[in-house]
């Protein structure tokens, strides 16, 4: 492992312990640096713990053909990463990729998904990507316990999931094997640049550090201006429901329910400004289980055994922003919605570069000017 640069005890401190920061530290430590996580604790909001799971293709990228292209590179190394995280720790986190569906209820809805697959696909710049649109009859094939009301839908064999849970912990004890510092209860109040590093001032103390990586979801708003950096992020609200376990009958993830590798069903796929707030709200919830039971009609006769509100993070456009600053040379900001789909390659592709210190031209695309650029007259 290499010594710390000057101006800190560490080379990167990773602010953040959620999927996003800890896939980084994962990725950072890999490449030799001395990292520290410094994570908010339980009273976070956490996103990480509350999400549907899914590494997802299908429908990504509609106004950044490049965010389509970033997430079919993580869907293909996505195995990869899962068997790294294998070897290295002993836990399977539950990586699956059979391909992913996306029912339809209406003529009208069928219709309307496959001309969005079209205009996505005919944008200049545009890495395509396999998908088939699908009537009835070809979908019962694949799933033959759909309802009399779903017409058809979409596929995509690069679509998978996962348990997320698991992942999140795996990561963490993965960064413990690989010496990371992970630091609960350390907030971080306020980031100083000087002294060719960064001071960072904590609930628990100062810790300094040669870079400093904001993967911090909604809390990056605060922390990114500390930097010379933007990161307009909003809590968005998405109820999950979890039934009791049952046999095995959905083998495909689709966007709205998925059967776990524990034999439970999750239904989701909610969408509410409310801040962040996280009560649930039983009007959606029961809205939610009438189109899952309307989908899958067996599902009706399963009993609910959990269910959550979570926030995800989301930016003006709903891409990530991956930026590295001007003024503070050797920060950079991280925030996306899908830490998920994600993970492999801020693991594997983004963390080795934010060791080397430069993320090059490939992320200009990515990055929070374009919500500054005056828009025409």
């Amino acid at each position: 492992m290499t010594q710390p640069k000057q101006g800190g005890e560490y080379d990167v401190a990773v602010v953040g312990g959620g999927l996003v920061g800890s896939a980084l530290a994962w990725g950072l430590a890999r490449s030799g640096q001395k990292v520290a996580v410094l994570d908010e604790g339980d009273i976070a909001v956490r996103p990480s713990r509350g999400n549907f799971a899914l590494v997802w293709v299908q429908g990504k990228g509609l106004g950044m053909p490049e965010y389509a292209g970033w997430s079919r590179q993580s869907s293909e190394d996505w195995g990869g990463f899962a068997e790294l995280l294998r070897e290295q720790t002993g836990i399977d986190v539950a990586y699956r990729r059979p391909g992913g569906f996306m029912p339809a209820l209406s003529e009208e809805d069928l219709q309307s998904r496959a001309n969005a697959m079209m205009r996505l696909h005919n944008q200049p710049n545009m890495i395509r990507y396999p998908y088939e649109v699908l009537d009835r009859e070809a979908l019962l094939k694949e799933l033959p316990f759909i309802g009399p009301e779903v017409v058809g839908g979409t596929y995509c064999p690069l679509d998978g999931h996962c348990n997320s849970l698991r992942l999140l912990r795996t990561l963490h004890k993965g960064i413990g094997l690989l010496g990371v510092d992970y630091r609960p209860n350390h907030r971080v109040e306020r980031i100083d640049h000087r002294d060719g590093g960064f001071r960072l001032a904590t609930a628990a103390g100062e810790v300094r550090a040669g870079k400093v990586v904001l993967a911090a979801g909604h809390d990056g708003a605060r922390l990114a201006p500390m930097v010379g950096l933007s990161a307009p992020v909003r809590p968005q609200r998405g109820h999950i429901i979890v039934t009791e376990k049952t046999a095995p009958f959905l083998h495909h993830p689709t966007n709205y329910v998925r059967q776990t590798d524990e034999g439970g069903v999750m239904i989701g796929d909610s969408f509410e400004e409310a801040g962040f707030d996280t009560t649930l709200q039983p009007g959606v919830s029961s809205a939610i289980a009438a189109r899952a039971i309307r989908i899958f009609p067996l599902l009706g006769k399963l009993n609910v055994v959990r269910s959550w509100a979570a926030l995800r993070v989301l930016t003006p456009d709903g891409f990530p922003i991956y930026e590295q600053s001007a003024t503070a040379p050797g920060a950079f900001v991280v925030t996306c919605h899908s830490g998920v789909t994600l993970a492999a390659n801020h693991a594997l592709t983004l963390a080795p570069l934010i060791a080397a210190g430069d993320l090059g031209d490939r992320f200009q695309t990515f990055s929070a000017r374009r919500f500054h650029v005056p828009q025409a007259a």
